[in-house]
């Protein structure tokens, strides 16, 4: 049997990392990997971590979607809030305080956001988690935007695999804002 080149070894590795992942869960994050030419024939192996990309949000859309930078629109994972701009119904219950509450969050500020596995949406979003602040640098002041708009009653947990990296901890905020008739729990009709 030959040897494996080092480029073979680069793939077989990516490929035990996904297969650890789907065994043990998607809590664990695969890493990032490439190639990076160098003056010699042999590629370099440079290991990314997993990390979370800083935006600036140009505006927001509504409770659970916003405008960033390069006119590009993020759809929050996870999350759903009552709908504010369907033009085949009214404004939902609590859509409007929902938006508001996004919008004091997150408006002009620079974010971080987190792909989970999926890249975009039918609509073309991008599907990310959102903080403010860098929960690795800053945790005393980082928010996590989707567990805290559920957790306070603005939004409910909507979750589509694969993109369930947060689920229980969303459920886990959900029963809370329920138990403490927080926001919408409170102010709407009983329908979710």
């Amino acid at each position: 049997m030959s040897r494996l080149t080092k480029k073979q070894a680069v793939y077989i590795l990516a490929i035990i990392l996904a297969i650890l992942q789907i065994f043990f869960g998607k809590d664990i994050p695969l890493p990032k990997v490439s190639l990076i030419p160098t003056n010699t024939p042999t590629p370099i192996i440079t290991i990314i971590p997993y990390e979370k990309q800083k935006v600036k949000v140009i505006r927001i859309v509504d409770g659970d979607t916003i405008e960033i930078e390069g006119n590009k629109k993020v759809r929050y994972i996870g999350i759903n809030t009552p709908e504010l701009h369907d033009p085949r119904k009214p404004i939902e219950c609590f859509g409007q305080a929902a938006s508001d509450e996004n919008k004091r969050l997150v408006e002009g500020k620079e974010i971080y956001i987190q792909k989970d596995v999926s890249e975009v949406d039918k609509y073309k979003r991008l599907l990310r988690y959102i903080w403010i602040a860098d929960p690795l640098t800053a945790s005393d002041e980082a928010i996590f935007v989707n567990d805290y708009l559920i957790r306070q009653g603005f939004a409910q947990v909507s979750t589509y695999p694969p993109d369930v990296k947060y689920q229980d901890q969303f459920l886990e905020a959900q029963k809370e804002a329920q138990e403490n008739k927080r926001g919408l729990w409170n102010k709407c009709p009983i329908k979710y």
